[in-house]
């Protein structure tokens, strides 16, 4: 059986981070004697903390990649370098026998590459099928397009804690509304979920909602909050990341914006309803191979997709439509729904 050590080098945002974990898992598979150790962005690497197929998962940024690999030595037979930053490379070709990454800008990093892997055009396919490349090179099939994300069950502990009597709720709803600062575009407005969480209490009002977030996006929810009252509970900027995926095996349902956080939740089984631009859509970025996804993509009906074109033109009533269907079967006395396969 192989012991052959492998490195990935991927510094990179939540969803990005995440949409390599099907390469890194079906590595495994392939080679089920090899140890595989990450090396991440210090604020996101722990989507990896827990995987079966890591051995270790640690922080790194290029600034500070000079600072690794200066012993001589080679632990590693392979480094899996993603993205273009030459300092990752570098370490890369430091602590790796052989090195494979995409082809760079840079003649004299390619010349010291082991395997140049060409890169595809700009958004010509989904982003985990292009992170599978590196390892294809390898001559490793990714099979499961399935995003990886588990949580220990200390986490699970805390978050049912955290919830209290909203555990009891039937059906249980996450929202994740905000998306980067920077990309308003990707935000549904608050608004339109405000609307959409009235509606849904019209049909089911024994619904509780449970309110995700990072710091920056307490004010932002706030008024959401604020409309829905104790039947929500607003967990921005409360708790770190990994603990917020620990909140989601407990939900019936996920309604969110393409961020980070829906690509942890895509992890799961439980039923999504999901807002996309056309900027970027599902078929760059979705969840793939998910049970109960549904997309709602805005339309740019004929005209150039650019950021004047706000998501808002997607309707609370097609919204609805998606989530009637998922929550047809619960009732005041329903039974709950979740089940293990979703933890």
């Amino acid at each position: 059986m192989s012991e052959t050590a492998y490195l990935f080098i991927h510094v990179s945002r939540i969803g990005d981070s995440l949409f390599a974990t099907p390469a890194m898992r079906a590595l495994a598979a392939h080679d089920p004697g090899a140890v595989i150790d990450i090396l991440g962005h210090p604020k996101r690497c722990a989507v990896f903390e827990g995987l079966p197929f890591i051995r270790r998962v640690g922080g790194v940024t290029p600034a500070t990649a000079w600072l690794r690999g200066r012993l001589g030595t080679k632990p590693y037979d392979w480094a899996i370098v993603y993205g273009y930053d030459r300092p990752l490379l570098s370490l890369g070709l430091r602590v790796a026998r052989r090195c494979v990454a995409f082809r760079q800008p840079d003649p004299a990093i390619n010349q010291r590459l082991t395997t140049l892997v060409e890169p595809p055009a700009y958004q010509s396919e989904h982003a985990i099928h292009q992170l599978s490349r590196l390892p294809e090179a390898l001559g490793v099939t990714t099979r499961s397009e399935r995003i990886a994300f588990v949580t220990t069950p200390a986490e699970r502990a805390h978050s049912a804690a955290r919830l209290g009597a909203f555990l009891d709720a039937s059906p249980l709803i996450g929202i994740q509304p905000c998306s980067f600062p920077t990309k308003p575009y990707r935000d549904w407005p608050m608004a339109h979920f405000i609307g959409l969480c009235q509606r849904i209490l019209d049909q089911w009002p024994q619904a509780r909602f449970v309110i995700f977030g990072g710091p920056d996006d307490r004010h932002r929810t706030a008024p959401l909050t604020d409309a829905l009252g104790d039947r929500a509970m607003n967990l921005a900027g409360v708790l770190t990341l990994r603990q917020s995926g620990a909140v989601m095996p407990h939900l019936d349902l996920y309604l969110g914006v393409d961020t980070g956080l829906t690509h942890m939740m895509s992890a799961l089984d439980t039923p999504m309803v999901l807002f996309y631009h056309c900027i970027s859509p599902p078929e760059l970025t979705g969840p793939l191979q998910h049970p109960a996804c549904h997309f709602l993509t805005l339309d740019p009906r004929g005209r150039p997709c650019n950021e004047a074109i706000g998501l808002g033109e997607i309707t609370i009533d097609q919204a609805l439509v998606a989530i009637t269907r998922i929550l047809a079967p619960f009732t005041g006395s329903a039974p709950r729904l979740r089940n293990e396969k979703r933890a």
